[in-house]
């Protein structure tokens, strides 16, 4: 697959619109209509150029970058969503929620739960060419995660009830709202973490489990291909950076009173209730 980015279609101050409208609708939680339905000639290019004004508008305010999220590792959401690859994002340093804390609901449109391995990187990555095992070489840690993911753009068009495309989702900082991370962590080298997976219950009822293979065969894998898809726009990942490498379940949704518990086995564990 060729890595050169696709060409955008809309105008720097196009994207710099639509990243206020999409800071907006969080400060709000009044959810957007679809960018791709406004925009239909608007290409994935686009969606990462918005993503960008978006986060430079969250740094510019004195947010911090904390790391990258990865998503739609699954062959399942590549199907659903019309894509071959994943997609990114920018995670910051608000959205680090706490192991065994409270969540306000409140806050979000559409708050859901995935279930993750979280790399800490103990030096750079940047592409191209890089493989899962220079990113096992160059991890400190491989700890249990929880991405809470949210929908600044609808998720359903208001008016035909048809879903929003990647397009979408990637400008919407490709659904990032929230990380938890807890249980034990573990060198690279000391689990398999094909084999290593997790129980997420809600409520004290298992609703998801999965395996890390379903992350690309390795969860690794997607940490190599965002540091070679980022290596397109000269940019890398950093010593101390915070990676999610993908969910290996389905979504679950949340609400106000929802406990949930990630049982990770002899990884530990994750807890977070909504309120």
């Amino acid at each position: 697959m060729d890595d050169a980015p696709p060409k955008p279609t809309l105008d720097a101050a196009q994207h710099a619109t639509l990243a206020r409208e999409l800071r907006d609708a969080r400060a709000t939680r009044r959810p957007l209509a679809h960018f791709s339905k406004r925009f239909p000639a608007m290409t994935i290019a686009d969606s990462y150029a918005i993503q960008r004004a978006w986060t430079a508008l969250d740094l510019a305010a004195g947010r911090r970058a904390i790391g990258h999220k990865i998503g739609l590792t699954s062959r399942a959401m590549q199907i659903a969503s019309q894509i071959t690859e994943p997609d990114y994002g920018l995670m910051l340093d608000h959205m680090l929620l706490k192991d065994g804390g409270e969540v306000e609901t409140a806050r979000y449109l559409v708050p859901r739960l995935e279930v993750e391995f979280a790399f800490s990187l103990a030096r750079p990555l940047k592409g191209p060419h890089l493989t899962l095992l220079d990113v096992l070489a160059a991890t400190d840690w491989v700890m249990p995660a929880l991405e809470l993911i949210d929908a600044r753009i609808e998720q359903f068009d208001r008016e035909t009830k048809a879903p929003r495309t990647v397009r979408d989702t990637i400008a919407d900082n490709a659904a990032c709202a929230g990380l938890v991370l807890g249980g034990r962590p573990m060198r690279p080298d000391a689990v398999d973490w094909r084999w290593a997976g997790a129980l997420l219950h809600k409520n004290g009822v298992i609703e998801e489990s999965g395996l890390g293979a379903a992350v690309l065969n390795h969860p690794a894998n997607g940490v190599a291909w965002l540091a070679n898809k980022l290596a397109a726009h000269d940019e890398g990942l950093q010593a101390g950076e915070i990676v999610l490498g993908g969910s290996f379940t389905r979504p679950v949704a949340c609400a106000a009173g929802d406990v949930f518990h990630a049982d990770y086995g002899p990884l530990g564990s994750i807890a977070v209730r909504f309120v």
